[in-house]
């Protein structure tokens, strides 16, 4: 083959590299970042209906006397997993922080969602939580390596596994 047979055939290939990399990319789920950010309200996990939906003093106040809440609960989404947003915590009228986590992990809320309202539905415990899992957590939120090894001791928290999140428009 000659040179210019060889850059011909070199130039027309060049559209289908780029086609390849593109539909890679569109199949990683990452067509532009614009697009995921806007994208973050919607329901995530099972599909969630707007009824018979408590406040998290409601659902607080049942936590603390029976120690286990069922049901639906409104709240703001405080932190969000930086890593895959596996987790999201809420605050507590305690002033306490709520871990939320989904069902065996089959479904996560987009990294970008901080902030928003939600409507969470599960089942929400008070439980013990270890050192290796409250460190675990602390390095998902990106704390610092001397933030993490100050967590020496269990902590007693509350705790709940969501089925189904419904992400509203922030407000």
């Amino acid at each position: 083959m000659n040179m210019k047979k060889i850059l011909i055939l070199a130039l027309a290939l060049v559209p289908f590299m780029f086609a390849c990399n593109k539909s890679e990319t569109q199949q990683a789920g990452i067509e532009n970042v614009e697009e995921t950010v806007v994208k973050v309200p919607g329901n995530y996990g099972a599909e969630v209906e707007e009824i018979e939906v408590l406040s998290i003093a409601q659902m607080y106040n049942e936590l603390k006397d029976s120690g286990e809440f069922e049901g639906k609960v409104v709240g703001q989404i405080k932190e969000v997993c930086s890593k895959k947003g596996c987790w999201m915590t809420l605050d507590l009228p305690s002033g306490e922080s709520m871990r939320v986590t989904f069902k065996d992990y089959g479904f996560f809320v987009p990294l970008t969602s901080q902030g928003y309202p939600v409507i969470i539905e599960g089942i929400a415990t008070k439980t013990v939580t270890d050192v290796a899992t409250l460190r675990h957590y602390a390095e998902d939120a990106g704390k610092s390596k001397e933030d993490i090894e100050e967590i020496t001791a269990p902590k007693e928290e509350y705790a709940f596994e969501a089925v189904g999140v419904i992400i509203k428009e922030n407000a």
